[in-house]
C-alpha cells in the first residue's frame, strides 16, 4: 500500500511558504509548454526557462502554461514571481499529498485536483497524481507531477478550434481541465465495475483466497478514490457558487455540470463500496457454511460409529464366561447387527435430510 504521507518530515522546522517538493521525482527535467490563443490566433511553444514567458496585456488572448514535473522548485519560484502567486499557494502545489480544494485569492483562483492511474488488472492500487490549477483573467497555469496524455484532448480542441474553447475566456479553459479530470474517473470506475462483476461470478463458482485478495484490493482502491473525490465535490461546489469576477455567469452552468458529474462519481463509489462489503460478507458466510457442512459430515460419521464402537468394546472385553464367544455364528451375527445399525442410521439421517 502506498504511503499516505509522503516524507513530510523534510519540512520540519522550515518557515511557512518554504518551497520543498513532497512526492516522487518522475523525470529528470520538468517540461514547460505554453499555448496562447483567441478566436483568431494560436501560438504554441515549449520553454526551457520561465523567464522566456511573456503574458500579453491583451485580455482577449488566453495564455495556458502547463508544467509536467514538480520536483524543480526553481520553476515554481519563477512562476510565483511572474504571476504574483502567494508563497503558501506554491507550497501547496509542491505538496503532492494535498487534499483537493479551491481557494479564491482575489486576482486568481487556485484548485487542487487528483487524477489516477491503475494497471489493466486492477490488482495494483490506483495511484493518485496531483493536478494543480491556477487561473486568472487571461491565464491558466496547470501543473502535474508527471507527463501524461490526460489533457491532450483539450490541446487538440484548441488546435482545431472545436467548440467554444477558443471563443471563451480562461475560466472556460479551467472548466475544461476540471471536466477532463472528473471524466477520467468514469473510465477507472468502469474498469472497477467490470472487475467487481467478475469477482461476483468467481465468488459463486470458485470461492477461495484468490477472490478474497481481489476483493481486498478493490476495497482499498475504493477508499483511495473516495478520499480524493469527496473533497473534490466540495471544491467544485465552491467554484459553482463563487461570485468571483474571474468566472463569467455564462461559465457557471458548466461548473454546475461538472458538479453533477462529481456527485455521480461519488454515488458510484459508494455503490461499489457497499457491493464489495456485501461480497466480503458473502465470502465469509460461504466459508462458515462450508465449515459447517464439513463438521456435519464428521458428526454423522462419529454418530454412526458410536453404537458400533460400543458393540466392539463389549465383545472385546477379556471375560472368561461370555456365552456369545462359543456361538458358531456369533462373529457373523455381530457383523450383521453392526451393518444393520449403520444402514438404519444412514436411512434415518437421509429421511431427516441431514445428509
Amino acid at each position: 500500500m502506498p504511503k499516505q504521507l509522503k516524507k513530510r518530515s523534510r519540512k520540519t522546522g522550515l518557515p511557512p511558504g518554504a518551497l520543498v517538493h513532497i512526492g516522487e521525482k518522475w523525470s529528470e527535467k520538468a517540461r514547460i509548454s505554453v499555448m496562447q490563443y483567441n478566436d483568431e490566433t494560436l501560438r504554441e511553444k515549449e520553454l526551457a526557462d520561465v523567464r522566456e514567458l511573456t503574458v500579453p496585456s491583451d485580455t482577449s488572448l488566453i495564455t495556458w502554461i502547463h508544467v509536467d514535473g514538480l520536483h524543480d522548485t526553481a520553476i515554481l519560484a519563477q512562476l510565483g514571481e511572474k504571476f504574483d502567486l502567494h508563497p503558501l499557494l506554491l507550497e501547496d502545489i509542491l505538496n503532492t499529498d494535498h487534499r483537493p480544494k479551491m481557494e479564491d485569492m482575489g486576482s486568481y483562483i487556485f484548485v487542487v485536483l487528483k487524477t489516477f492511474a491503475a494497471d489493466a488488472s486492477l490488482m495494483a492500487e490506483v495511484k493518485p497524481e496531483q493536478v494543480s490549477l491556477v487561473f486568472g483573467s487571461n491565464f491558466v497555469l496547470s501543473l502535474q507531477e508527471k507527463e501524461s496524455k490526460l489533457l491532450l484532448p483539450i490541446r487538440e480542441r484548441i488546435r482545431q478550434g472545436k467548440g467554444k474553447i477558443r471563443k471563451l475566456g480562461a475560466d472556460y479553459l479551467a472548466h475544461a481541465i476540471l471536466d477532463t479530470v472528473v471524466d477520467s474517473y468514469f473510465s477507472i470506475l468502469e474498469d472497477i465495475g467490470d472487475e467487481i462483476e467478475a469477482c461476483e461470478e468467481d465468488l459463486v463458482n470458485r470461492p477461495g483466497t484468490a477472490v478474497m485478495k481481489r476483493i481486498q484490493y478493490l476495497k482499498r482502491n475504493m477508499i483511495i478514490l473516495r478520499k480524493s473525490v469527496w473533497p473534490l465535490r466540495e471544491a467544485v461546489a465552491a467554484l459553482e457558487r463563487s461570485e468571483s469576477p474571474l468566472i463569467a455567469e455564462s461559465t457557471n452552468i458548466y461548473f454546475r455540470d461538472v458538479y453533477d458529474h462529481t456527485i455521480q462519481v461519488m454515488d458510484t463509489i459508494e455503490t461499489y463500496r457497499d457491493s464489495l462489503s456485501g461480497m466480503l460478507d458473502i465470502y465469509l458466510s460461504s466459508l462458515s457454511n462450508r465449515m459447517n457442512e464439513i463438521m456435519k459430515v464428521l458428526t454423522i460419521i462419529a454418530t454412526i460409529f458410536i453404537p458400533l464402537t460400543f458393540i466392539a468394546g463389549v465383545y472385546g472385553m477379556n471375560f472368561e464366561y461370555m456365552p456369545e464367544l462359543k456361538w458358531r455364528w456369533g462373529y457373523f451375527i455381530v457383523w450383521g447387527v453392526m451393518i444393520f445399525i449403520a444402514l438404519f442410521m444412514l436411512k434415518w439421517f437421509r429421511k431427516n435430510r441431514w445428509l
